[in-house]
């Protein structure tokens, strides 16, 4: 018998702040630029592009292009998104680290 299986959208999980906080977590700890981009697209979905493009000043178009995984927002975009999204960026001493 052939396993059957359903979609699945990580929107669908970003539903509360505290879930969207540790994905991005998750994300930031692995390093990679592109995965942030495109992480931040994730929750933009999530949460309305639209809105979020409302709030940022950029167009959903630019919204879409810069927040994908082949996407490398500026510092000052990311900046922007972030703010519309009701989060903030901080820093933390990587541990074991000189």
């Amino acid at each position: 018998m052939p396993l059957e299986t359903v979609p699945w959208d990580i929107t669908d999980s970003l539903d509360t702040p505290e879930r969207v906080a540790l994905y991005l977590e998750a994300v930031l700890e692995d390093g990679v630029p592109a995965l942030l981009a495109a992480a931040l697209g994730d929750i933009a979905r999530a949460q309305g592009v639209a809105q979020i493009a409302q709030r940022t000043g950029l167009s959903r178009e630019t919204l879409y292009r810069t927040l994908s995984d082949k996407g490398n927002p500026q510092l000052t975009t990311l900046m922007a998104v972030l703010k519309a999204l009701g989060l903030k960026l901080t820093v933390a001493p990587v541990a074991g680290a000189a």
